[in-house]
């Protein structure tokens, strides 16, 4: 059973950065790939980001390109999502995932956390 804690979200001005943690407890760190999904208010929930720590690969959607690097540190089992040049519209609860395969990862994660509240005043 793998559990997932996210930290880093808070209030930041447009144009901002923050660096979201995901740390990870339970399983084979190593194993899994981790992402980062957002669900803004009155939206469903979208990936974000994803890193593969089996192979070091990394993904990332279209509003996250340029902006955003997750990175993962195997010695703290956790995973950052550093996030640059925040704009509003990145305002949302923010919540790691974790699957032992990408696909599923995607479609259907087997664990999630909580969730961490990120807000972008404009």
């Amino acid at each position: 059973e793998v559990q997932l804690m996210e930290s880093g979200g808070a209030l930041v001005q447009a144009g901002g950065s923050l660096r979201l943690s995901c740390a990870a407890s339970g399983g084979t760190f190593g194993d899994y790939a981790i992402g980062w999904f957002r669900q803004a208010p009155g939206k469903e929930r979208e990936g974000v980001s994803f890193i593969n720590n089996s192979d070091g690969s990394t993904y990332y959607e279209e509003c996250a390109k340029g902006r955003f690097t997750i990175s993962s540190d195997n010695a703290k089992n956790t995973v950052y999502l550093q996030m640059n040049s925040l704009k509003p519209e990145d305002t949302a609860v923010y919540y790691c995932a974790a699957a032992s395969e990408v696909l599923t990862l995607w479609t259907s994660p087997n664990y999630w956390g909580q969730g961490t509240q990120v807000t972008v005043s404009s």
